[in-house]
């Protein structure tokens, strides 16, 4: 799979990075002991029988040449709901089991991140502690095959892949790879085990009184996992404020982000409330058990916020409980109710929309937008991600929130505090060196002997610089992967490929958070955040 030549084409990859979830932001999947809602039976519904089921059968039996009929009922099924709205959706076997993994917070496989660059698959990262990294594999290893198969060449996809190199814990899989500019295979034999997916990736404090916790999904997990770090940071470390970082979070379970909010109100707040056409009206109240006392707090979202992180956003914004600071969000209220199909599918299927408490619907307009997932590329064609001036309200039926202030619904949840979006470094050639950064990163400190930076996170924060020198090593490497140095755009990217690649040493190094502590040290929106939060607290008119 060959990258994309323009920026212009490329640019939404890495801003839709967060949407990579497809077609799961942030629905309301009802949960039964923590899994997907299986329907009753009163839901389960014979297979139709009509003109489209008849032609089917024609053409099995009669077309002049032979066809796969499977494939053609998954392709009708995909046209006949892109007839309905943009988030109902047919799921093939093996995404209704990814997605289960994904979001009941672990899976059993070999412990790798990968991409496929140029129809080879890399590996990015190898996973603290997991069966990979147990075996002797490392970032930037090329997987050529598994067991007698190769898994390389056009065509391949992630699904495949995953398929491939996921099992049952306790089973083994032999791995051929290529590394560094080796000619010859190494093998390794993995054996595969339980690998935790973790929701919070980070939870720290910013200064003596302020928190911070990133959430990247709203999985079975993230209430759990978000009481541990709330129970650390405040017994531990004395936090009183918070800053929830939202930004590029897709979404997930309504249920787990109505019970984070409940940490946040007294018992009885309104947080969110579901109806539809046949959906009677849901209402989703805080239960009261608060556990911690948080003063003051503020939420960070983006264009990537979407769904479950949009519901706690309005509820936070309409009942003024803080501060909503950086970029519109993506504008997804529409509900999904899962459904089985028999060939172990799912049909995810749009039942009702989702309202803040004051009434907003935020999700945006589809009917008459031809390209509804084009809409990163319009928003930063036309501005809005750089310039709050260049937002334009798609909805203006004005909404109250508790002390008065006047917010709207439509095309998502605007921010009280605008964060620009830093653009000035993209361009193509940084574009095609990200993917590189973690496996550059990691080959570079196990090569290291003597590793010259400060051997705890805070110092190597604090004091630890990229060298020049280093940083055009990250060049050499992309360019030995057939990334073609430009000397131009490499000038005008060079600084922040040089903090990308401290954020990815210390993630390394140090785990998930020292990746967010790197990037916050300088991150606009963090520190007005804890300015707010410090000196003004929740939002008044």
């Amino acid at each position: 799979m060959s990258a994309p030549t323009t920026l212009q084409s490329r640019l939404p990859i890495i801003l839709a990075a967060v949407l990579a979830l497809g077609m799961f932001i942030g629905q309301q999947l009802p949960r039964y002991s923590g899994h997907l809602w299986i329907a009753p039976a009163a839901y389960r519904l014979s297979a139709a029988r009509g003109p489209l089921e008849e032609i089917l059968r024609y053409i099995e039996a009669r077309y002049v040449d032979s066809v796969d009929v499977a494939q053609l009922q998954e392709e009708a099924i995909h046209h006949l709901l892109a007839q309905l709205d943009p988030h109902s959706a047919y799921l093939s076997p093996e995404e209704v089991s990814l997605e289960e993994e994904m979001m009941t917070g672990s899976f059993e496989g070999i412990g790798v991140e990968f991409l496929i660059i140029k129809d080879t698959i890399q590996v990015v990262s190898v996973i603290s502690g997991g069966p990979s990294e147990r075996a002797g594999l490392l970032a930037g290893d090329k997987i050529m095959s598994v067991g007698d198969s190769l898994l390389s060449g056009r065509g391949i996809t992630n699904a495949e892949v995953i398929r491939r190199l996921r099992g049952p814990k306790g089973s083994a899989v032999r791995i051929g790879v290529l590394r560094g500019r080796e000619e010859k295979l190494r093998y390794f034999t993995v054996e595969r085990d339980v690998i935790p997916v973790h929701s919070v990736d980070a939870a720290y404090m910013l200064d003596e009184q302020t928190g911070y916790i990133k959430i990247n999904r709203f999985s079975a997990t993230t209430q759990q996992e978000f009481m541990e770090a709330l129970e650390r940071l405040v017994e531990q470390e004395g936090m009183k404020h918070l800053v929830l970082d939202l930004r590029g979070n897709p979404g997930g379970y309504l249920t787990e982000a109505t019970e984070l909010l409940s940490q946040f109100f007294p018992k009885g707040k309104l947080l969110v409330y579901t109806e539809g056409r046949s959906e009677p009206r849901q209402e989703y109240k805080s239960h009261g058990r608060i556990r911690f006392d948080i003063a003051n707090l503020a939420v960070l979202v983006d264009e990537g916020s979407a769904s479950a992180s949009e519901i706690v956003a309005g509820a936070l914004q309409d009942h003024d409980r803080g501060w909503v600071i950086g970029r519109r969000t993506f504008g997804k209220g529409l509900v999904q109710a899962e459904y089985p199909i028999s060939n172990g599918g799912a049909l995810r299927l749009t039942t009702s929309r989702y309202y803040t408490p004051s009434g907003r619907c935020i999700q945006r307009a589809y009917k008459d937008d031809p390209d509804y997932d084009g809409e990163l590329q319009r928003r930063l064609n036309n501005g809005e991600l750089t310039d709050s001036a260049a937002q334009k309200l798609t909805d203006t039926t004005r909404y109250f929130t508790g002390i008065g202030r006047i917010v709207y619904g439509g095309g998502g949840i605007m921010p009280d505090i605008f964060i620009p979006a830093d653009t000035s470094f993209l361009n193509d050639y940084y574009l095609q060196v990200l993917p590189y950064l973690s496996s550059f990163a990691a080959r570079w400190l196990s090569e290291q002997k003597q590793r010259q930076m400060p051997t705890d996170l805070t110092s190597f924060v604090r004091q630890y610089v990229v060298p020049g020198d280093l940083t055009r090593q990250l060049a050499d490497y992309a360019a030995a992967q057939g990334v073609r140095f430009d000397k131009a755009q490499w000038e005008r990217c060079r600084r922040e490929l040089q903090r990308q690649l401290k954020a990815h040493l210390a993630r390394q190094r140090f785990s998930q958070e020292g990746y967010y502590r790197v990037l916050n040290d300088d991150d606009p929106a963090v520190e007005k955040a804890r300015q707010l939060l410090r000196s003004q607290g929740a939002p008044r008119r």
